[in-house]
Formats: C-alpha cells, sequence, structure tokens
C-alpha cells in the first residue's frame, strides 16, 4: 500500500504542469480578454493618444504647418502678454476656487448632519450639477448684470444701499437759459448775494415730468417776508412749443420737493433750508447777503451697483459662479466620507471635554482628510481645463482681462490662426496636468495599501 501511494505521488509530481500565462487573474483567456478590450483601445489611441501626440509635433511648426519653428511657440508661453494673463487666471483659479469649493463642501456635509432638512439642502445645493456650463454661464451672465433691473446681484447690492444712502431724484437738473445759477463744484451757486425781505428763484431744466418725485406738488412762487430770506426751485420748463415764460413759476411747472439749500458766506454755511413739495423755502435773517448753494448732494447719480464683469471683479465673479456649482459635488462627496466617520471618536471627544469647534478642527477634518484630498485634486484637474464658464460670462470688453489658457488655446487656434501656438498652451496644460494626476494616482495606491 505504501508503495502503490509513494508510485501515485511520483505519477502526480511528474505529470507535466499548465501553461502559464494563457489565462488571466480571473480565468479568462489573455487572447479573448485582448478581443473585448480591442475596441475601448482603439478609440483609446484614437481620442487620447493620437491627439496628444499630433499636439505634440504640431507644437514644433509654424502657423502653416509646413516649416520646422523649433521652440518658438513654447517660447510665446512666456512672452505674450495674453498667454501670460491666461496664466496668472490659471494660477489664481487653481489656488481660490477647489480650496473655496471644498471648504463649502464640508461645511455644507457637516451642518446638514444635524438637521432634519438635510437631504432636501443637499439636493438643492447639489442641483447645480445637473446644469451645464453653457446654461450656467448663461444664468450668471444675468446675475451679474449691471442694470439693477436685470441683474439679481446689483438688485441685491443696490437695495441694501439705497437702504443707508437715497440716491437723488434730480441727477441731470441744471440750470436752463439766463438762469441765476451757475455751477459750483458738482452742485449750483447764485451769482449774486440774496437779502431779508425779498423772494429768490432758483430755476431749473433738465427733469422729466414723469421722473420727478411722487411728493411734488405745483410749484408756487413764494411770498417775501420781513426779516427772512424765501424762495422757489423749480422745474422751469413747461411742455409746449411757447408756453410758459423762463424764470417764472408757470400753473403746470413742478416744485423740487426735497432740495437742500444752503446759504454760504465766506465759504462758510451760515444756514440750511429743505424745500417742501411745492419747492419753496425759508432760510432765517443770518442768511442776509449769503449766496444761495444747490450742493452736489442734490445732483447725485443714482447707484447702480457694482461692475461685476469689470476688469477688476470679472475672475472672482466667474469663480463664484464656478463655486455654486461645484460645492454641491464637493458636499455630495465629504458627506459619504462623513458617514464612514466612527462616532465613537466624535463622542469620546466630547466626552473629553472637547467643545463642537474642536472636535469638528481636531477629529473631525484630519480623519476626512484623504476625502478631502480627492475632491480638492479633482477639483484642481478640473479648474485647469475651465473654458466654458470664463467665454460665456466675460463681456468682449473684459474678456481679456478673464482669460485663461485653455480659452487662450482656442483664441490662437481658431480666431488668431496660430495653430503652433495652440499646440503648444494644449502640451503645456498636459504637462501641468500630469504632476496633479500622477499624486492622484499615488495616493490612492496608499490608500488601498492600507
Amino acid at each position: 500500500m505504501t508503495s502503490a501511494a509513494a508510485e501515485g505521488v511520483a505519477k502526480t509530481s511528474a505529470t507535466p504542469s499548465a501553461p502559464r500565462g494563457r489565462k488571466s487573474v480571473t480565468g479568462t483567456r489573455r487572447t479573448v480578454a485582448a478581443l473585448f478590450l480591442l475596441p475601448a483601445l482603439v478609440l483609446l489611441g484614437a481620442l487620447v493618444v493620437y491627439p496628444i501626440g499630433y499636439s505634440i509635433v504640431r507644437s514644433f511648426y509654424d502657423s502653416s504647418g509646413d516649416h520646422f519653428a523649433g521652440i518658438d511657440n513654447y517660447r510665446a508661453l512666456f512672452t505674450d502678454d495674453g498667454i501670460r494673463t491666461a496664466l496668472k487666471n490659471n494660477i489664481i483659479w487653481v489656488v481660490f476656487a477647489p480650496a473655496v469649493a471644498t471648504a463649502l463642501g464640508l461645511i455644507f456635509a457637516v451642518l446638514t448632519e444635524r438637521v432634519r432638512w438635510g437631504t432636501a439642502f443637499k439636493l438643492v445645493v447639489f442641483m447645480p450639477m445637473a446644469i451645464s456650463m453653457l446654461a450656467a454661464g448663461i444664468i450668471f451672465r444675468l446675475v451679474y448684470d449691471q442694470d439693477p433691473d436685470k441683474g439679481v446681484a446689483n438688485a441685491v447690492w443696490v437695495g441694501v444701499h439705497d437702504t443707508f444712502a437715497q440716491s437723488s431724484a434730480f441727477p441731470k437738473a441744471h440750470p436752463g437759459r439766463n438762469s441765476p445759477l451757475k455751477p459750483d463744484h458738482g452742485g449750483f451757486l447764485t451769482t449774486s448775494p440774496v437779502h431779508t425781505g425779498r423772494s429768490a428763484a432758483l430755476p431749473l431744466v433738465g427733469v422729466a415730468p414723469e421722473q420727478m418725485p411722487d411728493s411734488a406738488k405745483k410749484a408756487v412762487q413764494a411770498a417775501a417776508e420781513p426779516g427772512k430770506i424765501t424762495g422757489t426751485t423749480w422745474q422751469d420748463f413747461t411742455r409746449g412749443k411757447g408756453v410758459g415764460k423762463l424764470g417764472a413759476v408757470d400753473p403746470s411747472e413742478l416744485g423740487y420737493s426735497g432740495m437742500r439749500i444752503e446759504a454760504v458766506k465766506d465759504g462758510k454755511v451760515v444756514a440750511t433750508a429743505k424745500a417742501a413739495d411745492d419747492g419753496t423755502f425759508t432760510l432765517p435773517a443770518k442768511a442776509d447777503g449769503a449766496l444761495l448753494r444747490l450742493p452736489a448732494g442734490n445732483f447725485k447719480e443714482p447707484y447702480n451697483g457694482v461692475d461685476w464683469l469689470g476688469p477688476s471683479l470679472v475672475t472672482p465673479a466667474i469663480i463664484g459662479a464656478y463655486v455654486w456649482m461645484w460645492a454641491g459635488f464637493a458636499m455630495v462627496l465629504i458627506a459619504a466620507g462623513l458617514a464612514g466617520v466612527p462616532r465613537e471618536l466624535l463622542e469620546a471627544a466630547r466626552v473629553d471635554g472637547a467643545n463642537e469647534w474642536q472636535v469638528f478642527r481636531r477629529v473631525t477634518v484630519p480623519l476626512l482628510a484623504p476625502v478631502l484630498a480627492v475632491v480638492a485634486v479633482t477639483l484642481m484637474i478640473n479648474v485647469l481645463k475651465i473654458f466654458d464658464l470664463v467665454f460665456i460670462i466675460a463681456p468682449g470688453s473684459s474678456q481679456d482681462d478673464a482669460n485663461v489658457l485653455a480659452l487662450e488655446l482656442y483664441r490662437k487656434g481658431f480666431s488668431e490662426g496660430r495653430p503652433g501656438v495652440a499646440s503648444a498652451i494644449a502640451v503645456f496644460l498636459l504637462v501641468l496636468v500630469i504632476p496633479v494626476m500622477l499624486f492622484n494616482m499615488r495616493r490612492l495606491r496608499r490608500e488601498v495599501r492600507r
């Protein structure tokens, strides 16, 4: 029996092993696996590998593609003003956009865990992700419109501003022909002093009747009073050719309700008055011999808000639109990571006397560090190729100031007819993205090993 067993072992050991390399780890033959992968590899080569290779080759040729240009196209990356502005803006994007979006996503994810309607809030915040960049650009082009009647941002801004500082109702008012007023530092000053017991006339024109204040009433010629200076300031204009008399109050003309009048002696204001609804006003006797001034505050232009899409604010404004879209993406990923955080650690920190801020800063954030890194790196790669929002939101007058590398690539390749420089920008963008991708891959491998 022992010899039979030994013989069986010998036969087993003598049996040749199956050829290696014919099957994959999953048991599928390598040839079959290669056939299934072939269509994907062909597409990958046609849509990724070939364009990259062609762009690298094309970047060394001139605009016509017939003559070798060496590194001239790459030299333009650091000498062309448009490309340098685009590079500067890309740095701003990479530094601020991912950081702000990730921070907001973290705050939203942590706070929504403590409210009943957290799911609904997450849905609302994540909803912009369903909107294309083109649609979001159109939306925010309207949001940032300079006209407060169209742009939501300026409508809110103007509403807040006007709550504390009302603008004048007479921004276009000015003296007419043969007026007793002359310009004075944004306002108007009488050409001769006034005296007690007399009535002063301060006629102005330039305000349409429908733009007069609702409180304005028909102007009245102020009666002279002993020991006082009286007067009238009004809209000295009556519609209709040959109707009305200049410098005199006509029945259909309206008083400048609320107009401020100052009595000035030797450069100092000695008395002030405010016009009634019918335009009349009264000054005390100490204003005798003074010049009457309508200060510049009476003619202050209406506040039209902030020029969001102007040269100085256009890049932060577009970054705000990007954050509106991608904060929901960051929130969802961070919330998923937060769901895996052991609650015992948080409770242990609270039992040890830590307040909520300390728990958040010293426990929650460190435990979420891998997830935060994933979100930040993903957004960094995304903003390096940002194009749609900048192209749609920035108006033509500010597009040079909001320029980014992807937009400059488009402009150089299609608007300016310089495909060599455009290819160099594309290669440069690839070089910028590769380190970020390698960092992400190394971090993912470390996570798998753990």
